[in-house]
């Protein structure tokens, strides 16, 4: 493919409370195997495109870690490959990454050494599949300068107002960008994804540099929509963005519908993740599954009800989960009733606990107990 990639992976997000105190948005667990940047990562792949950069800074070791072999997404080639960037002390710089616009001045480099003549630039924090190759042709067929591809929002499907909401004319052309509104005129929302062409992209971000901005949409989109024709490519597929709480848990939730689950589970291409050697979930003689995902590694007692299990989770006997996220390597006692959290990784919880959230608002169990004693 004729474009580099960049994943925008360093950011934080309040709404997403004590979930990302230990972690990037962008690794979250996802879908009982996944980490959110999996499906990013798997699109490049997928779309052909060889040379792919992921800007990490807040809370970035888990996130390293799933990214140090770049062989789980086919990048380990001798062409291109996956680069990892974190902010760095140099003689002319010493801040951490001001914004989004900022991440990629300060690895403007990285741009001007490529050869590619476009840039396809992502979030980490998607839940989607894209053929980005679709997207560069629609970017040259209408001669855009920037190509933004967005996502109509059903009503009740999501809040539109945690996304920057465009407003589209005839030919996808882009008439209006507002980033968060408090009221949204439109129910297109900008999924995160932009194709612009390499050079004009430095020289944008070069002149913001010059002038003190920071951020990609405000300082860029927003600002030059009336200057640069932009473009709108609309994704009719799946997606869903994790940035909040509730948005982390219906998006988990919605692998528990076949349709979902056969889009990115079995129709291919495939979502690509980095693999463990772990057996297969073992079922005991009193163990009861119902409509639930459950990784490998787990060992289920109790009774699991519409919910979402990841890897080496342990449920003891006469335990109860239901509608329910539990993350990796968490241990939960006998007679235990949890329904409607979402249980933090590593967690222990003791037998005879009761957990219990409300209907589409989670309850977040993080318990702070000693599994190992000397």
């Amino acid at each position: 493919m004729r474009a580099i990639g960049i994943i925008l992976a360093g950011g934080n997000s309040q709404r997403m409370g004590d979930l990302s105190a230990k972690r990037a948005v962008a690794a979250m667990p996802m879908a009982g195997c996944y980490r959110a940047i999996d499906f990013a990562l798997s699109s490049m792949s997928n779309s052909h495109i060889q040379k792919v950069a992921v800007f990490t800074q807040y809370n970035s070791r888990s996130l390293n870690e799933h990214l140090n072999s770049s062989k789980w997404w086919d990048f380990g080639r001798k062409q291109g490959g996956l680069y990892i960037f974190t902010p760095t002390i140099t003689a002319t710089n010493s801040y951490w990454y001001k914004g989004t616009a900022d991440s990629l001045y300060q690895n403007i480099d990285f741009l001007k050494n490529a050869h590619e003549p476009y840039v396809v630039i992502a979030s980490g924090d998607g839940v989607y599949k894209l053929d980005y190759n679709k997207v560069l042709e629609d970017h040259i067929a209408k001669n855009a300068d920037i190509t933004i591809v967005t996502k109509d929002i059903k009503p009740g499907e999501d809040d539109i107002s945690r996304f920057g909401v465009v407003k589209v004319g005839d030919k996808g052309r882009v008439l209006d960008f507002e980033e968060k509104p408090l009221v949204a005129e439109t129910n297109t929302a900008s999924i995160g994804v932009y194709v612009v062409r390499r050079r004009q992209l430095i020289e944008l971000l070069e002149t913001c540099a010059a002038e003190g901005r920071t951020d990609f949409v405000k300082d860029i989109l927003i600002r030059y929509k009336n200057v640069k024709k932009i473009n709108a490519y609309k994704l009719e597929t799946y997606w869903r963005n994790i940035g909040s709480v509730e948005s982390y848990y219906r998006t988990n939730m919605d692998f528990l519908n076949p349709e979902v689950r056969n889009f990115f589970f079995h129709q291919q291409p495939g979502v690509y993740t980095k693999v463990e050697d772990l057996p297969p979930a073992k079922y005991n003689s009193d163990a009861v599954a119902v409509n639930s995902l459950i990784a490998s590694g787990s060992i289920i007692n109790g009774t699991v009800e519409n919910s979402v299990l990841f890897k080496k989770v342990y449920v003891g006997n006469n335990t109860v989960i239901k509608n329910s996220i539990i993350m990796n390597d968490v241990h939960i006692g006998d007679n235990c009733y949890i329904e409607n959290c979402i249980v933090e990784s590593r967690d222990t919880i003791k037998a005879n606990t009761t957990h219990t959230g409300e209907a589409g608002k989670p309850k977040i169990v993080i318990e702070k107990n000693f599994r190992y004693t000397l």
